[in-house]
């Protein structure tokens, strides 16, 4: 295998270990939203759901785009073989993520008040957000050594300490929402507000993610310090006698990061502002703030838990893709490049198409099997269902997004979101006065907002790299084949759920759904063999493949 092969299979092999563990702790993490759904209620979740929004916004600002920024500059240093200025960034990134993760989470502590009750119209969510304060912190350093890790393209340490924090947060958040709901159960009987329960109870939830935090942080200090011996020996073997100054890398940091930021920004507060226009136009419509909190806690704690778990392939693709094109363009290899592009693209709908189909065709038994809220079940599959378009597009503009900044272009997505973003809040304002869709308004004004951010993207990638997007095996099969795919699966569960109960009934259609999907993929050549050599265990699929028959 030549060494351009090598590099595009270590490619996959690296997205495919994040994407394995991300799914991992996206399942864990489903799973554990079960019964904390069934602890908190929909109006408690409505509370947990909007202070970890808020925290996420105010992650993106301070430190979540650290690992890219890390690892683009790690990876180009790495290639020219600067492995002293690859560490200097990594020190650096670890000073500069203090500073700024500290003082966004002071000022989270102290404004937590006023955000909840001005800006989102959920005052009680207060509890949660200032208890989530101090991860902004511990998340802004645990970013510098995961992309530090990244840089090197190993996705490993990255990818054992989000299961490691998943499986904490789980376990930590249960425990700490039961014990605070009954605290809040005890206020609530003093004070005469029965919402002080599941306001206090999504209070100790969030703190399953301080936790799980600092867990994974001191993880990856342990992974960091065995590797310690490694790492100077590298540096040891740095013969390029070239040395950053602090203020260069921090420059750097900036300048990478600034626009990858406002850009994250941007492409994750619509569900913020969602919110808000949802509650004040709602509120305006009739709708009490119980009523409010009780449907955007069904949609954001029911059909977003569930539809993060395909998103969890795109959003691990992009951390190996970035240092991968980070290195062709070092190289001026836009061949390789454009190569990367395609591969991530294709591996990314053969795997969400069929995901969102799915969950589509399966909504009512996946909903009735996970969330035991019965009053809320017919508008959760309604919103599944509907949603299923929202899945694949927010994966392919997630990757898109990604592919960008890992080609250098850091201005573009910012630009795009902020166009699509103009347009969405037009587009849900409409829908619920206008045509008063409720929260369906919600899900097709995202549907817009990453169609307009896929197509935004795509032009700016073909034009960058005179990149022409391969249509009939990335999106046609798939499509048709997830079709038939997802018409088999509600097939044998209809049919199976007649003699056997929903759980084992729904697991049975999934099964079928993916030996359908499987078989279909091959039947219709929309993978090569030389594309399934390159994924994790290619070899051993395409045996079994021969063996069924389905390969020559």
């Amino acid at each position: 295998m030549n060494e351009k092969n090598k590099s595009g299979n270590n490619f996959l092999v690296q997205g495919s270990i994040l994407a394995a563990a991300s799914i991992i702790a996206k399942v864990i993490g489903m799973l554990y939203r079960v019964p904390l759904q069934n602890i908190l209620g929909n109006e408690g979740n409505g509370y947990y759901s909007t202070a970890n929004e808020i925290y996420a916004i105010l992650l993106m600002v301070s430190c979540f785009n650290m690992p890219l920024a890390v690892s683009r500059l790690v990876s180009d240093r790495i290639h020219k073989g600067e492995y002293r200025n690859a560490h200097r960034v990594f020190l650096c990134a670890v000073r500069f993520s203090m500073l700024l993760g500290g003082a966004i989470a002071l000022v989270t502590y102290v404004c937590a008040g006023f955000i909840t009750k001005y800006m989102m119209s959920m005052e009680l969510a207060v509890y949660g957000l200032r208890v989530l304060a101090p991860a902004i912190f511990i998340s802004a350093i645990l970013g510098t050594f995961r992309g530090y890790f990244q840089g090197f393209s190993n996705m490993v340490p990255t990818a054992f300490s989000q299961v490691i924090e998943q499986i904490v947060n789980a376990v930590v958040s249960l425990v700490c929402a039961n014990i605070m709901f009954s605290y809040g159960t005890k206020l609530a009987a003093e004070q005469g507000n029965d919402s002080l329960a599941p306001a206090w109870g999504a209070a100790g939830a969030t703190f399953g993610t301080v936790a799980s935090i600092t867990v994974a942080l001191l993880v990856m200090m342990v992974i960091y310090l065995s590797q310690s011996k490694t790492i100077k020996q590298r540096m040891r073997q740095d013969h390029t006698g070239a040395k950053d100054s602090s203020a260069q890398i921090y420059g750097e940091l900036i300048r990478t990061i600034l626009p990858v930021i406002l850009s994250t920004v941007v492409y994750n507060i619509t569900n913020v502002l969602d919110l808000g226009v949802f509650s004040n136009v709602l509120q305006g419509q009739g709708y009490s703030d119980s009523q409010t909190t009780t449907i955007w806690g069904i949609y954001s704690g029911q059909f977003r838990v569930l539809m993060n778990v395909p998103l969890a392939l795109a959003s691990s693709l992009s951390p190996s893709v970035v240092p991968s094109l980070t290195a062709a363009m070092a190289r001026h290899d836009k061949a390789e490049a454009r190569q990367k592009v395609g591969t991530s693209i294709r591996f990314t709908m053969f795997l969400t198409i069929p995901c969102a189909a799915g969950m589509a065709a399966l909504a009512e038994p996946i909903i009735t099997m996970l969330f035991t809220n019965e009053t809320g079940t017919p508008l959760s599959v309604g919103i599944m269902q509907t949603g299923a378009l929202m899945i694949i597009f927010y994966a392919l503009s997630t990757l898109s997004t990604g592919i960008l900044q890992g080609l250098g272009q850091m201005r573009q997505p910012l630009i795009h979101c902020c166009i699509a973003l103009v347009v969405h809040l037009a587009v849900l304002y409409i829908l619920l006065t206008t045509f008063s869709l409720n929260i369906y308004a919600v899900v097709w004004a995202n549907i817009v907002f990453a169609i307009m951010i896929s197509i935004l993207n795509a032009v700016s990638i073909a034009r960058f790299l005179s990149y022409r997007q391969e249509i009939y095996r990335t999106f046609v099969v798939p499509a048709v084949v997830s079709i038939i795919m997802a018409a088999a699966a509600y097939l044998v569960y209809t049919l199976v759920h007649q003699v056997l109960g929903n759980t084992v009934s729904t697991f049975i259609a999934v099964i079928a759904g993916v030996v359908v999907y499987g078989i279909g993929i091959v039947s219709f050549h929309g993978i090569t063999q030389e594309e399934l050599a390159a994924m994790p265990k290619g070899n051993s699929i395409i045996r079994l493949l021969r063996k069924m028959g389905l390969l020559r």
